[in-house]
């Protein structure tokens, strides 16, 4: 049985596809790393939790500014000319930033490095994403999986690298936790963008007078507003959850309940992956969004902690699936020449989401308590839901290969 499960990914790995999805998993730790890491940090040379949190907010409001912009040279100029000057200015911004921090530099400078930071961090999960779609451009099955386990590679960012922050930052020195995501971010960028034996072909711009592949923006619109509201339910429960175990007198079963969510998405995005799906990629985002609303919804009346740990685990389940198909759908209705732009319209959409999410569960807290707060996340449910049922996909999408053999232009996603 083991055996069967394990198949679908023995398949698509190879030293090559291996390599790729290695690197990029540590290149993509920073990800999780440098919010927490600006907030430890600035704290703890500032004593202002407000000004740290706004600090982390500016890198963040940047990040996702840019991110169709840098999506849109990845697609035009490739991956291996575009990755190594971004990282190497996003490195220059953290380590500037971290001094401005530690120097005691004007206030402005720090805001300033943190946004050049956010802005130029590399979406190295998307540039990993167009790899395998490069590789199994002939194998949708073989796709849905390195999808699946791609999602799994998100996941485990997300649980190591608050752990990791945390730990140096606390038990060694604040400005450790930033200097680890340092290295992370340079070394594995680096390595990722070197292996140019997988990199993806390019789109150069059109030349004058040509004609720019459409955006189906309705589609498109449907997915940012559904991965939007999923920013919304992530940042709410997080907050939310804190919150809880400290009304419950346990504060520190907050990393606990939130790990525990995450390898209920982990698993299923796994369990997904080795499954040979009949159903298309939009029905199974419709299902795994009325699995999250569902799941979202019974927070409020949680009673205890271990309770909450069981509820949380299950509903864990609901995540991977969900971003798989909606990865998956985004790859279906997007033309090859703009898929790294429309991608990073998705990723942006939770990335924008969380900040609110957070945001409103705070002040549904200091009014009436934590249980209340996980309303915010049924909603953000819900509304993921909505957008879900709203998405709607071409009943026939070209083929990569059709448009490339129409418009003289080779695969490439991203």
């Amino acid at each position: 049985m083991i055996t069967t499960a394990i198949a679908p990914y023995r398949r698509i790995f190879t030293p090559a596809t291996a390599l790729f999805s290695l690197t990029g998993l540590v290149a993509r730790l920073p990800i999780s790393m440098v919010g927490l890491g600006i907030v430890l940090l600035a704290e703890h040379e500032t004593g202002s939790y407000a000004f740290a949190g706004a600090v982390s907010a500016v890198a963040l409001i940047a990040n996702a500014a840019f991110a169709v912009p840098q999506g849109r040279l990845l697609d035009r100029l490739g991956q291996a000319r575009v990755l190594p000057l971004l990282i190497t200015v996003w490195g220059a911004g953290l380590a500037t930033a971290m001094l401005s921090l530690t120097r005691e530099w004007p206030v402005w400078t720090t805001y300033l490095l943190a946004a050049i930071a956010g802005a130029s961090l590399p979406s190295v999960g998307t540039c990993v994403r167009a790899r395998w779609s490069h590789a199994l451009k002939d194998d949708p099955a073989g796709l849905h999986t390195a999808f699946s386990f791609e999602a799994v590679a998100d996941e485990t960012v997300f649980l190591l690298g608050p752990i990791i922050v945390t730990m140096l930052a606390t038990g060694v020195h604040p400005v450790a936790g930033l200097s680890a995501a340092l290295a992370f971010g340079l070394v594995g960028t680096y390595v990722f963008a070197g292996l140019r034996s997988t990199e993806p072909r390019v789109h150069p711009a059109p030349e004058a007078g040509a004609v720019r592949p459409a955006m189906p923006w309705f589609s498109v619109g449907t997915l940012t507003l559904l991965t939007f509201s999923l920013g919304v339910l992530f940042g709410a429960a997080e907050v939310s959850t804190v919150a809880f175990s400290e009304e419950e007198g346990r504060q520190g079963a907050a990393g606990f309940l939130l790990a525990v969510w995450a390898f209920g998405s982990l698993v299923a995005g796994l369990i997904s992956g080795a499954i040979a799906w009949r159903q298309g990629p939009l029905v199974r985002l419709r299902w795994g969004a009325l699995g999250m609303a569902a799941a979202m919804a019974p927070l409020a009346l949680v009673p205890s902690i271990p309770v909450m740990g069981l509820v949380l685990l299950v509903g864990g389940f609901a995540i991977s699936p969900t971003l798989i198909a909606a990865m998956s759908l985004a790859e279906k209705v997007l033309p090859p020449a703009r898929l790294t732009e429309g991608m990073m319209l998705l990723q942006t959409g939770i990335a924008l989401g969380l900040a609110p999410g957070a945001a409103l569960a705070g002040v549904v807290i200091d009014a009436s308590g934590a249980s209340a707060a996980y309303l915010v996340s049924a909603a953000g449910g819900v509304l993921a839901l909505v957008a879900a049922l709203a998405t709607r996909a071409p009943a026939t999408v070209p083929s990569h290969d059709e448009v490339a053999d129409a418009g003289g232009v080779e695969r490439h996603l991203a």
